[in-house]
């Protein structure tokens, strides 16, 4: 089975495609395995968990080029990417697009920003069209999306988002998002002046209540929605490790903890499915082989989480 291009998930959805925000390839491994069908490159979390720095500027086309190759490599769901402000003028944002393109990316988010420190600074109107336009050609003929991103604050820049959308699906975008929106009157307010796919960013929630839910959105033409988790809920889970076997000077209370997985042990690696590497080696060697560590067995994938097969991830 060969593994479905972003455009082919939204296509063939009947609902609002919910695509968590990723960073590494071991993020992307839990967003899969839990079946969400795509994911987004967070360029902030990818500055965190790369470089160990906020995101300020910091990370550069290199860093995103080279994890989204590894995350697209070994994933077998699609993978959008934000790649901020193209790193500088047109020309450089048609560099971008193209080598983002061969490394994977199934879509491009491009946002109009002034300047990463000042991200709340927007471009000129014109500037930022003339990035839309050599990001459009350089993923021409390819099966990935430019996703328009306007940092225009809704509370008081909303017609002033709500037109760079229009002109840049006018240009020939195929979705758009306001980056700040924050609840459903203003997403009906966008998507009643905004045509063409819409992207809903990084929905909230608080006492239970989310701010708006995909069958609020999904009728407006937000037919995909992102949210970041990840990289928060990794911290948690080592912090909270951490500062237990810290205290018990060894690795017991992770080996002792039922997870979500219901795996036992101190590794991961169960989680990425070895045996099925083994599998396919042995199509080619004819031979039939475990993979262990040290010496030791390791645990079978999971029961109750979606396990993709080889093919569609290496």
């Amino acid at each position: 089975m060969a593994k479905k291009s972003l455009r082919q998930v939204l296509q063939e959805a009947k609902s609002c495609v919910v695509a968590p925000c990723v960073y590494d390839c071991a993020s992307a491994r839990a967003v899969e395995m839990v079946g969400f069908p795509a994911m987004m490159l967070s360029g902030g979390e990818v500055s965190i968990a790369m470089n160990g720095v906020i995101d300020y500027g910091f990370s550069n086309l290199t860093d995103l080029e080279w994890i989204t190759s590894r995350i697209s490599q070994t994933s077998g769901i699609p993978l959008a990417a934000d790649i901020e402000d193209g790193f500088g003028g047109p020309l450089a944002v048609y560099r971008s697009a193209r080598r983002m393109v061969m490394a994977g990316a199934q879509a491009l988010q491009l946002e109009d920003s002034s300047d990463m420190e000042e991200s709340t600074q927007l471009l000129p109107r014109e500037k930022y069209y003339e990035k839309v336009r050599a990001a459009l050609a350089a993923i021409k003929g390819t099966n990935c999306i430019l996703i328009a991103r306007t940092n225009a604050d809704p509370a008081t820049e909303l017609d002033e988002g709500i037109e760079r959308c229009r002109m840049a699906v006018e240009l020939g975008a195929e979705m758009t998002t306001v980056v700040k929106l924050g609840n459903l009157a203003d997403a009906k307010y966008v998507a009643s002046r905004v045509p063409g796919w819409k992207m809903y960013p990084d929905v909230r929630g608080r006492n239970g209540i989310q701010d708006v839910t995909v069958d609020d959105i999904y009728p407006l033409g937000f037919n995909f929605m992102t949210m970041h988790y990840t990289l928060k809920a990794a911290m948690d889970g080592m912090l909270e490790h951490g500062k237990r076997n810290f205290e018990q000077q060894g690795s017991l209370y992770t080996c002792d903890k039922t997870d979500a997985t219901g795996i036992y042990g101190m590794s991961a690696t169960p989680l990425f499915d070895p045996q099925s590497y083994m599998e396919l080696e042995g199509r080619f060697s004819g031979r039939k082989k475990e993979y262990t560590i040290v010496g030791n067995q390791v645990e079978e994938f999971p029961a109750g989480f979606v396990q993709t097969p080889i093919d569609d991830r290496l």
